[in-house]
């Protein structure tokens, strides 16, 4: 098999295009890096494309081809990327679960890699983000999801098309305000219900905030004022996916 060895190649080219927003939307692809995560990605059945190194030694049934070291770096943001990537295509949206995570213009890519991680180990089936949340296919969510992007429904909505449409469907909506809100432990939860996450340094917007049915908190010592964005997140899916 043929090694391409320019980084001018047009196919190269072409694929480091997917390294951008723009043209991930445009081509419905998006790249993944490493052999755990290529391996994910041909398990959901969603691997178009296998790019490795002639000494790559991973084995997974995909059309492949061939580049030096060099030319596989023009695919990556890694400054010593791994030695396979693939071509993947877009996740398909699924019907809405019964637990189901909003995310509201979170911004931070590592804080929804290690959410979409936390939700899938918690047993929760759905996350929604809104319009203004970090692209699902940002390198870096991708990486710190540890693959798990590929074991849950994912889905884009607005947060108000997603409030309004858990509402008509009886869902109960959650969010958190240390002030007015429940201890997370002395809640029961229903089956079909919905907790609302927002950005990092605001939290949920005021609007949004105001159309949930109830409020928790997490108990925590008075010398921490507040928790990392993912960290908290976690602790909530955990307590209400072990109820």
């Amino acid at each position: 098999m043929e090694v391409i060895t320019s980084k001018d190649n047009r196919k190269i080219k072409d694929l480091s295009k997917l390294l951008n927003k723009k043209y991930r939307d445009i081509e419905n692809k998006f790249l993944v890096e490493g052999f755990h995560l290529v391996e994910e990605a041909s398990k959901s059945n969603k691997l178009l494309e296998i790019i490795k190194t002639e000494d790559c030694e991973c084995a997974i049934d995909a059309p492949t081809t061939l580049v030096t070291y060099d030319v596989l770096k023009k695919l990556t943001n890694t400054m010593t990327p791994q030695k396979i990537i693939g071509v993947v295509s877009k996740l398909d949206e699924k019907e809405i679960g019964n637990k189901v995570l909003i995310v509201d213009e979170l911004q931070d890519p590592g804080n929804l890699g290690t959410i979409i991680r936390s939700s899938v180990a918690f047993n929760f089936d759905t996350i929604i983000l809104s319009e203004n949340t970090v692209d699902l296919y940002n390198d870096k969510v991708i990486r710190s999801s540890e693959g798990m992007l590929f074991k849950i429904n994912i889905i884009k909505k607005t947060t108000q098309e997603a409030i309004d449409y858990l509402k008509n469907k009886k869902y109960k909506i959650y969010g958190t305000k240390v002030d007015g809100g429940s201890n997370i432990k002395n809640i029961i939860f229903p089956n079909k219900l919905a907790f609302i996450i927002g950005n990092e340094g605001n939290g949920v917007r005021k609007e949004i905030l105001d159309q949930c049915d109830e409020y928790l908190y997490i108990p925590m010592n008075s010398d921490c004022e507040s928790l990392n964005a993912a960290i908290a997140t976690s602790i909530i899916l955990y307590e209400i996916g072990d109820k």
